[in-house]
């Protein structure tokens, strides 16, 4: 029987081509969407489920309210992780981690050196906590030993060709000479933090010992059978046998005291295998996504792969004339409803195997495309691993069965006698879920129209809006340090250059990194409650002119006051925080070691207007400058028009000031548009993937406007007949359609519009979402319902009526 059935149905395939491509394309589509979403979910979800142990390693996590700033951080204090290992039997082990950014890294004896990232101190225990194979190298003792480094295959090739790197040593920016112990595999991508390099931590050039300073990513191992959740708990009582002493040290003050005046200093545990979509933590040691995107594009995914099945339906549905006197003929010679089920859902389903064949060649060619934007290294090979490959062989017969139900149901149950006669009336029946499957289609289509205009204007309003400094025309010369004593020499030089119209030596630059809060204290009052904790940024005369900031009071550094070396700047939001009414003249302290008592007092000289330094997620903090040399980096303010041209002279000028040093500059705009990468890229696969949805929505539409207009073909003659125009008859066959396109508009926006404002609640400053872009939306969507529908409207119209009205 399921061979009849099978060849019958391949049979009827053939017959009817254009509705067996259009079909099996539209499910094809739906499917490879379906899957190019499985495979970035897969991805998300298995971030750092590689380390054997992942699901007992933990993160501590720091949460402290001082000095006005509420701080929620991925670090902790250095000696977080021996404590806890020490005085809690529940822990087996720990690491610390601490990420030093980019460093410029050559072999021992050679004068080139190459710009690596993410160069990371770690404990001797980082190899019996994680699982980082070395393919040469003893892991138990690899970082036991100070100036000592592990380092990728990756690594290796780089720096030694085909050389063995055991036993060689590696320079780290002309100061720290370490000894290659290990070369351990390169790893994966679906990390939340990745390195080629891990240095011992001993030697890491730290002030040990200090619970008031939050710089190492701490990672404990508990043994099984703990719950995190519980062990919680035991915070509490490592801030008051430890913590309390420096704070009653540092401030003088007890905790209770602290925290009764507003302040807070508080450990969390965070599984490791919830960072990277689930922590908002500050200073993580690289980017994390978000939740957030893995469930909508998880529903995306279902409602394109349900699209391209209504779209099925609505096809089958719209040829079920031309097969009903086949439906009769067979119930006339005893085939039962069973039978004609049967035969109907083994064409779906076979229908279904082949758009999953096409969809897996689809999936294949457009993985490079989606990779580069979802910044991804899928392949379609993670589809067929052992744990999936049972969901990729039973999805085409779901969604065989799925898609093909209705259409089955529906065309075996024609009456043989009303068939046979030719009295069989298809357009009302099931009119009622046909309308609603084509509500749900387009109601999705809008949902993902407004989504995709409210990330576009939301990522355009980031990019236009008033930071408080010009970023446009900023050249920066990252790793100014290599310079050494020669980085204001190289200033002045460049200075000289035609289209240079000013530049600074700086500590930072207004976008994110490795940054860190001190305490500022009214002059004579060190006072937890009178402490304002801010950003402390050295810079020099030129910074506020070169980067465009504006000043609301007082004045700039300036060459004229050699008395400027004691002076400091406020932002707005420091001068708020301290309650300063007239801040010029105001004395402020800053403490210089960790015991406290030794401090630097500088005058108020200026209060520059608030300018945003981190992510408009974030609401502006407290900065002040001070005069220091900082070699950290070297901006330049450019008005060339041949920007390429003075790039090369500045580089020029770079080999000869600080030969065999990698020259590597930005743009300060590309440095602040790279914060928001992860919101262009949701932007970028939301429109592709809402492009698709309203492609495979309209095929759906057309199958059901073929469908209603071969159903009432006789009506249309007859109404020709009579006189009407083509014009009339086009707008009588799309009004019904376009309500139904309009009841999806009403249901869509409200769900939209609460979806979109949750999304923007991540901004400190956002967008308000106008009520034009459901207009837009709701207007695109017509427009693309009503030219669906009026091809087929179109052809009915100007169908001859002697044609329908000839067997009457």
């Amino acid at each position: 029987m399921l061979r009849n059935y099978i060849k019958i149905a391949i049979r009827n395939l053939r017959k009817q081509r254009g509705f067996t491509f259009i079909n099996i394309f539209g499910l094809a589509v739906g499917l490879a969407c379906c899957l190019l979403i499985t495979l970035y979910v897969i991805d998300e979800l298995r971030y750092d489920r590689y380390h054997e142990k992942a699901n007992r390693i933990y993160r501590v996590n720091s949460d402290i309210k001082f000095g006005g700033n509420d701080m929620h951080m991925a670090v902790s204090p250095d000696p977080m992780g021996p404590t806890l290992l020490k005085d809690y039997s529940q822990v087996e082990n720990f690491v610390r981690l601490h990420g030093r950014g980019t460093w410029l890294v050559k072999r021992a004896g050679q004068l080139n050196s190459l710009r690596e990232r993410d160069i990371i101190f770690a404990d001797s225990t980082l190899f019996d906590v994680f699982t980082l194979p070395l393919v040469a190298g003893n892991p138990k003792r690899a970082l036991v030993e100070p100036n000592t480094v592990v380092i990728s295959e990756s690594a290796a090739k780089r720096q030694f060709g085909n050389q063995n790197p055991m036993g060689q040593s590696l320079v780290f920016d002309n100061q720290l000479t370490c000894r290659v112990t290990g070369v351990m595999r390169d790893m994966p991508t679906n990390s939340h933090f990745r390195t080629d390099y891990f240095i011992s931590m001993r030697s890491d050039n730290y002030e040990w010992g200090r619970w008031l300073s939050n710089n190492h990513h701490t990672y404990v191992l508990l043994k099984e059978g703990v719950d995190y959740r519980t062990f919680n708990q035991n915070f509490e009582t490592i801030i008051q046998k430890y913590v309390g002493p420096q704070v009653v040290t540092f401030l003088g003050i007890a905790i209770k005291q602290l925290r009764q005046s507003g302040n807070r200093i508080s450990y969390s545990l965070i599984p490791m295998t919830d960072i990277h979509l689930r922590s908002k933590q500050t200073i993580e040691l690289a980017p994390n996504s978000d939740i957030q995107y893995v469930y909508v594009f998880s529903a995306v995914a279902v409602f394109i792969l349900l699209i391209a099945c209504i779209n099925f339906m609505n096809l089958s549905t719209a040829r079920s004339a031309n097969r009903a006197k086949e439906v009769g003929v067979r119930k006339v010679l005893g085939s039962v409803q069973r039978q004609l089920i049967g035969q109907f859902m083994t064409e779906s389903i076979l229908m279904s195997i082949l758009a999953m064949g096409l969809a897996l060649v689809i999936v294949a060619l457009t993985v490079p495309f989606f990779n580069q934007i979802s910044a991804k290294q899928l392949t379609i090979d993670s589809l067929f691993v052992p744990q999936f490959l049972p969901v990729l062989l039973i999805l085409p017969l779901v969604v065989g069965l799925l898609a093909g139900s209705y259409p089955a149901f529906f065309l075996s149950s024609f009456r043989p006698i009303s068939v046979l006669k030719g009295k069989v009336n298809l357009g009302l029946k099931s009119a009622g879920l046909r309308s609603g499957l084509v509500v749900f289609q387009f109601m999705m289509s809008v949902i993902l129209i407004i989504g995709t205009m409210v990330v576009y204007r939301q990522i355009n309003f980031i990019q236009t809006t008033k930071l408080g400094f010009k970023r446009d025309q900023v050249l920066t010369i990252n790793e100014a340090y290599a310079l050494d004593k020669q980085a204001q020499a190289f200033k002045e030089e460049i200075l000289k250059l035609p289209g240079v119209v000013s530049g600074s030596l700086s500590s930072y630059l207004p976008v994110p990194s490795d940054r860190s809060d001190s305490p500022l204290f009214p002059e004579g009052q060190i006072d937890q409650a009178k402490a304002v904790s801010s950003q402390l940024w050295a810079v020099d005369h030129d910074y506020i002119p070169t980067l465009g900031m504006e000043m609301a009071q007082g004045r700039n550094f300036s060459r004229e006051f050699g008395a400027d070396s004691s002076a400091i700047i406020l932002n707005e939001t420091a001068v708020k925080i301290f309650g300063f009414k007239d801040p010029i003249g105001q004395r402020v302290a800053r403490m210089l070691d960790d015991e406290g008592t030794v401090f630097k007092t500088y005058t108020v000289i200026g209060v520059v207007k608030n300018f945003h330094f981190e992510s408009l997620r974030q609401n502006i903090g407290s900065v002040a400058f001070f005069m220091d040399p900082s070699r950290g980096a070297v901006s330049f303010r450019i008005s060339s028009q041949d920007i390429p041209a003075l790039v090369k002279q500045v580089e020029a000028k770079w080999r000869q000031m600080a030969p065999g040093m990698p020259f590597n500059y930005s743009f300060l705009e590309d440095s602040f548009d790279s914060m928001y990468r992860a919101e262009q890229r949701v932007g970028q696969i939301v429109l592709t993937f809402s492009v698709l949805a309203i492609l495979i929505a309209c095929l759906g539409l057309f199958g059901l406007a073929a469908f209603m207009a071969e159903q009432r073909t006789k009506e249309i003659g007859v109404r020709k007949v009579l006189g009407a125009s083509a014009t009339s008859i086009v707008g009588l066959l799309s009004k019904d359609f376009l309500k139904l396109v309009l009841i999806a508009i009403l249901i869509a926006t409200p769900i939209a519009w609460y979806g979109m404002n949750q999304w923007l609640e991540d901004f400190a400053y956002k967008i308000d979402v106008p009520w034009w872009v459901f207009a837009v939306a709701g207007v695109v969507a017509v427009v693309i319902a009503f030219v669906t529908v009026s091809f087929q409207s179109i052809k009915a119209a100007l169908t001859n009526p002697v044609k329908s009205l000839r067997a009457e």
